[in-house]
């Protein structure tokens, strides 16, 4: 499922379960549900980071000179 899916089913189950209108039972399952994609997100949200360079400058020949957005990864 694409990370905007998931994002919206998850906002969804926020609503129904704000609303408070579900059982106790499905409450849980939409809980879970809820849990999974909540970490699914944020994994795709951590490795999109990761793959964003900063850009610092230019060398003498005009071309970018990048670093790793997180400095732990130099």
């Amino acid at each position: 499922m694409e990370f905007e899916k998931k994002l919206s089913r998850l906002e969804e189950i926020v609503h129904k379960m704000e609303k408070g209108e579900v059982s106790l039972e499905d409450s849980l399952k939409l809980f879970e549900e809820g849990v999974k994609l909540s970490r699914e997100c944020h994994q795709k949200l951590t490795d999109a980071e990761l793959k964003v360079k900063k850009l610092v400058g230019f060398d003498p020949q005009g071309e970018a000179i990048i670093e790793p957005f997180n400095e732990d990864e130099k």
